[in-house]
């Protein structure tokens, strides 16, 4: 077995989120299908989103914070994509917030300012609206890192953003967090506790099995809902199988 069909073993629930997970062939004009990478990760992008997010019930969460087991993981570009995919899905609104404070990156992805955010709603008063962009006029909006901070720890666990978490969830229909990686900062694990669960982001060929072990049972031991795993950057299918066990 290769390692790593050994770390969606041992993480337990593993969704590999805009990747190719199995064969889908298009018709071109009769001759021989050809394979659609880009219609694939559409449809696995939207599979994710509707088992993590779109479940009936009271255990559906509205707040999801996603964190890399280890910097360079991905986690980042993960929570920003499946922010674009559910809004997408959804006619209700979805923010996205950035509170990887120390390595803020989503308003670059989203190729807007960071004059005023997460930082800025902890620190100053005002509805929570104040510190949010809407994201070309759609159901999706990003709250940035906004000013930078010397020392996030003390923001972080604050009673203040426990309370813009609250508000958050009570102005957008679905709120996804970005955390820093977990195996260097307290943070996803606070995060998660304010959250409704937190989903891992494990990198294919690169995070080494008990690492993603430790994080998972430190995730557990605080006592934060693991919701699930995404594999990035997996180059080889998962066999039909096992995808049918995710």
């Amino acid at each position: 077995m290769s390692r790593n069909f050994e770390l969606l073993r041992q993480v337990d629930k593993v969704q590999d989120l805009f990747r190719i997970s199995k064969t889908v062939f298009v018709p071109v004009d009769g001759k021989r299908p050809r394979l659609d990478p880009e219609a694939l990760a559409r449809e696995e992008g939207i599979k994710f989103i509707q088992r993590v997010f779109l479940k009936s019930g009271p255990e559906a969460p509205q707040a999801v914070v996603f964190a890399s087991v280890e910097h360079g993981n991905g986690g980042s570009w993960i929570c920003a994509r499946a922010g674009e995919t559910l809004a997408a899905q959804v006619k209700g609104s979805v923010c996205v917030v950035d509170a990887n404070l120390r390595a803020p990156s989503l308003h670059h992805y989203f190729a807007v300012d960071n004059l005023t955010g997460l930082t800025d709603a902890i620190l100053h008063p005002g509805p929570i609206r104040n510190y949010t962009q809407q994201l070309n006029g759609s159901n999706l909006w990003l709250v940035a890192s906004g000013s930078p901070s010397s020392d996030p720890h003390p923001l972080l666990t604050s009673d203040r953003l426990r309370t813009r978490v609250v508000e958050l969830c009570a102005e957008f229909e679905h709120v996804l967090i970005d955390a820093p990686p977990i195996n260097q900062y307290a943070d996803p694990v606070l995060l998660g506790q304010m959250a409704d669960g937190l989903i891992l982001v494990v990198e294919a060929n690169a995070t080494r099995p008990e690492t993603a072990r430790k994080a998972k049972e430190s995730l557990q031991a605080a006592n934060v809902r693991l919701l699930g795993a995404v594999l990035n950057k997996r180059t080889f299918p998962i066999p039909e199988a096992l995808y049918h066990k995710l």
